[in-house]
């Protein structure tokens, strides 16, 4: 394997901080670990927030997490989990977006950075301490890179279009209930 050097180390270090925390709040949604609500009350909280339906969205939510954030500590099949992840966190950042950037104010910071550093896993790669080196990068090509990333790009927008279409419809309903009301 020869030396380990500081990338790898690095590289080891982010992975499992990341991954660590991503897999944490997937756990949370799933299965109601660390406080969490669970499957059923994450469900809730997707509809209320404009996921349908809820259930399966709160699903891919946990599972983008929790699986995305697992690999990605393990690194393993890195630039599925770093996509995986950022996917999910695309879905978490169109939620907080309208109370702005920071975190303080319930804004996208957190979730953004947690998406943007599992994407530039994704990229990078695992580094020579993982499971991608140990298997001889079989799940970690190129050509993975370029359908992973194209393949959660492509559901984040779906997901995420498909909520705003929801929100603008149910505003324009509201809208006309309230306008005919008024007369």
């Amino acid at each position: 394997m020869g030396t380990i050097n500081r990338r790898d180390l690095g590289l080891l270090v982010l992975r499992v901080g990341t991954g660590a925390v991503l897999a944490a709040h997937g756990a949370q949604k799933l299965f109601g670990w660390f406080g969490g609500g669970g499957l059923d009350a994450t469900a809730k909280g997707m509809e209320a927030m404009g996921f349908r339906p809820g259930k399966e969205s709160a699903i891919a939510a946990g599972l983008g997490e929790a699986g995305g954030g697992a690999l990605l500590a393990l690194g393993f099949a890195t630039p599925a989990a770093g996509a995986a992840a950022a996917g999910a966190m695309a879905g978490a950042v169109s939620v907080h977006a309208p109370a702005g950037f920071f975190a303080q104010g319930g804004g996208f910071e957190y979730p953004a950075f947690l998406g943007f550093t599992a994407a530039a896993i994704g990229v990078a790669g695992a580094g020579r301490l993982s499971l991608d080196h140990a298997t001889d990068h079989v799940l970690d090509q190129p050509w993975v890179v370029a359908v992973a990333f194209l393949g959660s790009a492509l559901a984040a927008a779906a997901v995420v279009g498909r909520r705003q279409l929801q929100e603008d419809e149910e505003a324009k309903q509201e809208a006309a209930e309230e306008a005919a009301g008024s007369v």
